[in-house]
């Protein structure tokens, strides 16, 4: 019992000194980044990779969709073991847990 109260207030220290330093360095590292962000270099990188993901979904958009859909139908059948019936119904015994 000694040592958990020992272990107890090491933490509650440990907690108050580190989030104190913690929080001077967090505030540190996000003013920086933060910095680093609204740069007009790294802002243009943003704009430039924003444009070209728009381009990439405009043009292959349907090709995407085409195999996203056959993936699914692909896992449901496996799931349902060919019978077409939906996997999405619940098992027997979903909901229930054993303890």
């Amino acid at each position: 019992m000694k040592s958990k109260a020992a272990f107890v207030v090491g933490a509650g220290i440990g907690y108050v000194l580190g989030t104190r330093a913690g929080r001077r360095q967090f505030e540190s590292i996000k003013s920086h980044a933060a910095g680093v962000w609204n740069s007009p270099s790294v802002q243009s990188t943003v704009s430039t990779v924003q444009d070209k993901a728009a381009e990439v979904a405009k043009e292959q958009g349907s090709a995407i969709k085409e195999k996203v859909t056959e993936a699914v139908r692909s896992a449901t059948s496996r799931d349902s073991g060919d019978s077409g019936e939906s996997s999405a119904r619940p098992a027997p015994n979903a909901g229930t847990h054993e303890i």
